[in-house]
């Protein structure tokens, strides 16, 4: 459930949640923190927990970008190999989405790719992002193959952009992702130093 379709009052216990697990997960550690101490952080119990995130792990690895990803393929020529159709979607797509401003963002990915146990449901997180952007090539004339190869990739690219973004090796996730993507096609964008 995302914030805006929340009441006020439940938006604010929600980023309430949000910002008192990251502070203890980034203070204790993700394994140290447990969802009872993050609901006491922030004043309720640990089922008003449940009701706004269905694990721990679902705090911090949030993602409701996948069906813009598609979205950005699918307006993309469909003459183009998978790959680059794959690419070019996705970053017409962020290019839709203003820069995040918020640290949240940043200390999520930060906090997933310093912790072994969220590094790998990461990416098993990108599984759902993975089979958007096969589903979408597939359906408009893409061999399986090519698609599954093509997805694997521009997903590889994004992660490895998102993490240079969270550790700040990269000032901004836009340049991150297009310098990780221009690696995979061997495009350069203008946005890319």
């Amino acid at each position: 459930m995302t914030t805006t379709e929340l009441s006020p009052k439940r938006a604010r216990t929600r980023q309430r949640l949000v910002d008192r697990g990251l502070e203890l997960i980034e203070r204790d550690g993700y394994d140290e923190t447990s969802v009872a101490q993050i609901a006491a952080a922030a004043g309720v119990s640990e089922m008003t927990f449940f009701r706004y995130f269905a694990s721990k792990e679902a705090l911090v690895l949030e993602d409701p970008y996948d069906p813009m990803i598609a979205s950005g393929i699918a307006r993309e020529p469909r003459d183009l190999p998978p790959i680059q159709r794959a690419a070019r979607g996705i970053r017409s797509a962020w290019q839709a989405v203003p820069e995040p401003d918020h640290p949240e963002i940043r200390r999520r990915v930060r906090i997933g790719s310093r912790t072994p146990a969220l590094r790998g449901a990461m990416w098993r997180s990108t599984g759902n992002t993975e089979q958007a952007i096969v589903a979408r090539l597939v359906a408009d004339g893409a061999p399986a193959f090519e698609a599954r190869a093509a997805a694997s990739a521009v997903l590889a690219a994004l992660v490895t952009g998102l993490y240079a973004w969270a550790d700040g090796e990269i000032d901004t996730l836009g340049a991150a992702l297009d310098r990780a993507l221009d690696v995979v096609t061997g495009e350069q964008t203008e946005a890319t130093p």
